[in-house]
């Protein structure tokens, strides 16, 4: 099987398994028979048409059936750090610390506006790894929206916008070790100081954040996401009657401590830090620079959890916070909770590795090889834009970046400046593809952790991801021509001019919703009059 290519490898077709699975899932509301369907398509693909080595390959292929994405460590790893992760959620919730956090926070906040704001700041600390912001700041979070009315489809937003968005532009952060491993040794350029390059430039992610406060601080909502919102202001949370996640509600106890909740939380930040650093050899003598860019994320997060969920057994047992049982029983609840969107992750990661099999990195490598020569200036752009749609057929932004930073490494192995903006432009698409993406990892758990219907999120999310995808576009294309022709100086304009390109595109949206709302009103009175 080592040497075997099917007919359509490094073709176009390459991206249709992602694409059938994407687009039935839109049609049909239903994620598991979507991404079975794109497993199926993209296997017989590869079989060309053979439906025993079709069978063969969705379930037993080396590298890509389903018994290969649950034997893969990595994998393992993500799977194991969620159930975790839902575990210490199952724990909080049950000895009450979540419900009293979220008491002592209604205290504070007190509008819908300054739950959402919370929500965004604490997505924002962090940034450690993107499923851990997922998960902690939805269990966190999820109680202080639902009491003032946020839909479960806007903190899902909220909680994505906050997870890669932020990863992407933080150097402590298992995202910045992934970018590093990208670039080619070949460069002699150290990975971890070319990621730091490139956050200035870094639009979507930088837009994204922008946009949030914008959407929140001017009160706007619009496409399929005002519809939740107007439901959720009556009192409709979920709009679809769907109420997913039910079993991890916190439970009200009137002894609990808020410190019940943020020192376990605290503790996880520091140890799957700590955790990322050891499997990057940092105890054995590498630098923390070294050591971030050897580390093994998924490992070093499993480490971490493992020891919080030990010291918050201590913890818990010594406050008498929870009896030995109710402890145990949090193992088995937080496993059933995560049991859903663990079967998504693993089918998305099937059908990531079919489509990796039909070729579509050689596919997308060709494309943008062939683009190189004649759009030097506006490569940025393009290396976004494809980027974009890679990450969004996949699912994967690591695997995006990593096959597209070596081929804009090669492109621009002469102008240094144009390298870091085209680098930047790769991974602001590959986040932006997969903040878009229904089969994305991040998405999946974003869903999980706000307690949304997985549909719901990814229906509300795209128009906002589109909006500031556009916004980044216009941004790439400028930082092309201010990159080649001016340097440095004229980038650096051009991040600042693109966030305020951002807010005034909210800002029209607003008076547009508010001019379509008026004109409405009229014609109704009008109606009545008659």
């Amino acid at each position: 099987m080592g040497d075997y290519s099917p007919f359509l490898y490094a073709t176009i077709f390459a991206l249709l398994p992602p694409l059938v699975a994407i687009i039935m899932a839109l049609i049909t509301k239903e994620v598991y028979s979507s991404l079975i369907l794109g497993v199926l398509v993209g296997a017989m693909l590869y079989a060309n048409g053979n439906p025993m080595q079709a069978f063969h390959t969705m379930f037993f292929h080396e590298e890509a059936g389903l018994v290969a994405a649950l034997s893969n460590p990595s994998h393992v790893c993500i799977l194991i750090f969620v159930v975790l992760l839902w575990t210490l959620v199952a724990v909080m919730n049950k000895s009450g610390s979540a419900a009293a956090f979220g008491r002592q926070a209604l205290k504070r906040v007190k509008t819908r506006e300054g739950a959402q704001i919370a929500t965004v700041l604490m997505g924002l600390l962090i940034f450690v790894d993107d499923g851990f912001n997922c998960l902690t700041v939805g269990s966190v979070m999820r109680p202080i929206t639902d009491n003032y009315r946020v839909s479960r489809a806007k903190l899902a937003y909220l909680i994505d916008s906050t997870a890669a968005p932020v990863c992407i532009i933080a150097p402590v952060s298992s995202w910045a070790a992934a970018v590093s491993y990208s670039v080619p040794e070949s460069m002699h350029i150290n990975g971890f100081e070319m990621f730091v390059k490139t956050i200035p430039y870094n639009l979507y992610a930088l837009c994204t954040i922008v946009m949030l406060f914008s959407l929140i601080l001017l009160k706007v909502d619009y496409g399929p996401m005002k519809l939740h919102e107007d439901n959720a202001k009556k009192g409709d949370l979920f709009t679809s009657g769907e109420v997913p996640y039910e079993e991890n509600s916190g439970e009200e106890k009137p002894n609990a401590k808020v410190s019940n909740l943020i020192i376990p939380i605290l503790v996880l930040i520091v140890t799957c830090i700590l955790g990322m650093l050891y499997t990057g050899g940092f105890f054995s003598g590498a630098s923390v620079r070294q050591a971030l860019a050897d580390t093994d994320a998924a490992r070093g997060m499993v480490i971490g959890s493992s020891v919080t969920i030990m010291l918050t057994f201590l913890l818990y047992m010594a406050r008498r916070a929870l009896k030995f049982k109710e402890f145990m029983g949090c193992l088995s609840s937080g496993f059933r909770t995560v049991c859903e969107p663990m079967l998504i992750l693993i089918l998305a990661w099937n059908l990531s590795g079919i489509t990796g099999l039909l070729g579509a990195d050689v596919f997308i490598h060709d494309v943008v090889d062939h683009m190189a020569s004649g759009l030097t200036v506006f490569l940025p752009a393009v290396i976004f834009a494809i980027s974009v749609f890679l990450a969004f057929s996949t699912g994967t932004s690591w695997g995006t970046f990593s096959i597209l930073i070596p081929i804009v490494c090669a492109v621009f192995a002469d102008n240094y400046q144009m390298l870091v903006i085209s680098i930047a432009a790769c991974l602001s698409g590959a986040v932006c593809g997969d903040h878009c993406s229904p089969i994305s990892d991040t998405t999946i758990m974003s869903s999980a952790g706000a307690g949304s219907a997985h549909v719901n999120h990814t229906t509300t999310q795209l128009p906002y991801a589109i909006t500031a995808a556009a916004v980044a576009f216009i941004g790439y294309l400028l930082l092309g021509i201010t990159g080649y022709y001016i340097g440095t100086v004229g980038s650096v304009v051009v991040t600042p001019l693109t966030l305020l390109i951002m807010v005034a595109v909210i800002y029209l949206i607003k008076k547009r919703l508010q001019s379509k709302t008026k004109t409405q009103t009229a014609k109704t009175s009008v109606s009545d009059t008659e």
